[in-house]
């Protein structure tokens, strides 16, 4: 049943009976369908409901984290944990907000008691090999430096010299990209950033905002392609007066994202971005 189907299917339960847990599906199709205010009020209006559903208070940690609202989804997420101890998904999203915030330790414990939780679950024994690698070689993380694409250009000079498991996720493309205005990132299938940087003027990384604004797409694009007949998406170039942006599936139904200079031709945009998921590739299952 396509997805527009099962929205207006649960909407139509939840205002039949506003009391109904269907609220939970709803807002999580919602948000990953990109419509992120309607389904926080979703979301919102079911813990009005239930207020010690912890799933309600991942939903909502996410829906915060989608619009990079950091601390509002760790008020949730800790809600969550409150509620139920072992909650995976509230377990999972606190180990990823504590991995971007360079806190290696808490990231580990976070991770590791997921894992325990969720055997099954490859992503979070990858994410977790990748904290721990970390933890074993820590790199630096200095400062971003303004209008840039990446942060400081020593340090990632010092993190390329390293074997890929051991380096910071930061400049994990930074010698494919270049320097200049170029950008890269890997995002998995919720939006968030695994690996790259997208640093604009300022010194402000709004690489999470990007990730947010693109929930969803990769499923989107195998809904087009499969609807005009044209088997499954390899990339796709958009073109701007501030930027040509190429993006392709990466492992684990996650996207790589190229960001450069309008003047670059496409095809070479294009060749970026499959180095960037070869990059991913190798990174993810080195890592793991």
């Amino acid at each position: 049943m396509p997805a527009s189907d099962d929205i207006h299917r649960w909407s139509a339960e939840l205002a039949g009976d506003p009391a109904s847990r269907v609220f939970l599906p709803l807002g999580e199709a919602l948000r990953v369908r990109g419509q992120l205010d309607l389904a926080r009020r979703v979301a919102v209006r079911g813990l009005e409901r239930h207020p010690e559903d912890a799933d309600a208070h991942d939903l909502l940690a996410r829906l915060h984290a989608d619009r990079g609202d950091t601390e509002a989804a760790v008020d949730e997420w800790s809600a969550a944990l409150r509620y139920a101890p072992g909650h995976v998904g509230a377990l999972k999203g606190m180990g990823f907000v504590c991995y971007r915030q360079g806190k290696l330790a808490e990231a580990e414990s976070y991770l590791a008691q997921a894992a325990a939780a969720d055997r099954e679950d490859e992503r979070i024994g990858a994410a977790l090999a990748r904290v721990r690698a970390a933890l074993a070689a820590p790199a630096p993380r200095p400062s971003p430096a303004p209008s840039a694409g990446l942060p400081h250009a020593d340090a990632a000079a010092h993190t390329l010299a390293r074997p890929l498991a051991d380096r910071d996720p930061i400049y994990l493309f930074a010698d494919l990209i270049g320097g200049g205005e170029q950008a890269a990132l890997l995002l998995d299938r919720d939006g968030l950033v695994l690996a790259g940087a997208y640093v604009v003027s300022g010194g402000v990384d709004v690489g999470q905002d990007i990730g947010a604004a693109l929930t969803g797409i990769s499923d989107e694009a195998r809904r087009a392609m499969r609807h005009l007949g044209l088997g499954d998406w390899s990339s796709i170039v958009f073109e701007s007066d501030a930027a040509r942006v190429a993006m392709a599936p990466a492992p684990d139904d996650g996207i790589a994202l190229v960001a450069a200079a309008p003047g670059l031709p496409s095809g070479l945009v294009r060749r970026v971005v499959e180095r960037v998921v070869e990059r991913a590739r190798q990174w993810l299952g080195v890592t793991a």
